[in-house]
């Protein structure tokens, strides 16, 4: 078994065994999540934030006086489990609001099982699908940092600004729904902007050489590479391209792993984008997060559970919102029109509205390993998108 698979195993066992036993005086919130598989790695870090975070509150005496009860499955990232999952949760657990925090590949399944049991569904450390944008969906939400449809944009104006409109870019992605999506806005936005793309490498999943792609992203001679995929993606084409000789620069979308990776790789030309605050900053919100994961013993760095944290707000915030007792509808109504307050983690709030349940602004910022001052260092500083 690997480390991965050990890691996550060990997580889902805590979760199962410290999720208190359903009580109608309780909250109850279902989670379905990769736990395990090759996902984990990725998600569970996450399902580790919420946990905690829930676990503080209920500590605290709950909200309006009542405890929160997170069931949690593990679904692997497949859709046949997820899809068992979803109807355990909503019609056995009967929940009031239900979680994913696994791969694309499981939402069908999931939003067909939401919407028939009229329950809100809160994406948390999963990419945000389009429903969730304007005009969203009545019963889908969305936390979590990235989106397919604005990280792209982001990236292309900080290369425009930085290296001009004459910036030659090639692009990386795996071939995965999502990770193509997000690579074909990112081209459309480099059209807009009248910039050359070099290539477009799709690399696939179980790719155990990215050399060949590496190889034809170079071919192109571009000025950067881009990618906006799963971390495999990300590093595995920038290292290859590095072992090449290439030495241009290199963006890719921060993920849960990103932090800990580029303070080992310490490369200048490196930049990470994201919505993020890294854990480098220090704020006070972040040495909560560390205190409640060393207490915890957890098995995942609190850099990897920021999205998971900020899904606790949400909970939070929503459920205060709602008053007691929460049902699903209450849940809904008002999680349709809430301000979550990120405390430094994010450039500024969540905002949701009625037609708006991705948040109305998005904020990025970007980082680089400085080698003359041996630490990160923020290159882009806050920027702000509205989403619409």
């Amino acid at each position: 078994m690997t480390m991965t698979k050990l890691a996550g195993a060990a997580l889902l066992t805590v979760l199962l065994a410290s999720t208190p036993a359903r009580s109608q005086e309780t909250y109850v919130i279902g989670i379905s999540a990769a736990l395990t598989g090759p996902a984990a790695s990725t998600l569970a870090g996450a399902v580790a934030g919420v946990r905690l975070y829930v676990d503080q509150i209920n500590q605290a005496g709950g909200i309006n006086g009542h405890r929160i009860t997170l069931n949690i499955l593990d679904d692997q990232a497949a859709p046949s489990k997820a899809a068992v999952n979803a109807k355990k949760l909503l019609v056995g657990d009967k929940v009031s609001l239900l979680l994913n925090m696994s791969l694309s590949s499981t939402y069908a399944p999931m939003v067909v099982e939401t919407k028939r049991a009229k329950v809100p569904m809160l994406f948390v450390g999963a990419v945000c699908p389009p429903d969730v944008y304007p005009p969203a969906n009545d019963y889908l939400f969305c936390s979590t940092s990235y989106s397919v449809k604005n990280d792209g944009y982001a990236a292309v104006e900080f290369i425009k600004q930085r290296s001009g409109a004459n910036a030659k870019v090639g692009i990386a992605t795996m071939a995965i729904p999502v990770a193509r999506l997000g690579a074909d806005a990112t081209e459309k936005y480099l059209a807009a902007n009248k910039m050359k793309m070099t290539s477009k490498e799709v690399i696939p999943p179980a790719t155990a050489d990215y050399t060949p792609f590496a190889t034809k992203l170079m071919q192109g001679k571009p000025d950067w590479v881009y990618s906006w995929s799963p971390w495999v993606t990300e590093i595995k084409t920038f290292v290859a391209l590095r072992k090449l000789g290439w030495n241009g620069q290199y963006a890719l979308q921060q993920q849960p792993q990103t932090e800990k990776e580029i303070t080992k790789i310490k490369d200048d030309k490196l930049i990470v984008l994201g919505s993020n605050a890294m854990f480098s900053e220090g704020l006070p919100i972040q040495k909560k997060i560390e205190a409640a994961a060393k207490a915890a013993k957890s098995t995942y760095s609190a850099d990897q559970m920021t999205d998971g944290w900020i899904g606790g707000m949400v909970i939070e915030t929503a459920l205060k919102a709602a008053g007691w007792p929460a049902s699903p509808a209450k849940i809904r109504a008002a999680m349709a029109n809430l301000k979550i307050d990120t405390q430094g983690l994010r450039g500024g709030p969540i905002v949701w509205t009625k037609e708006n349940h991705f948040r109305t602004k998005q904020y990025y910022r970007a980082y680089r390993w400085n080698s003359a001052k041996k630490g990160l260092e923020i290159v882009m500083d806050w920027k702000e998108y509205d989403i619409k």
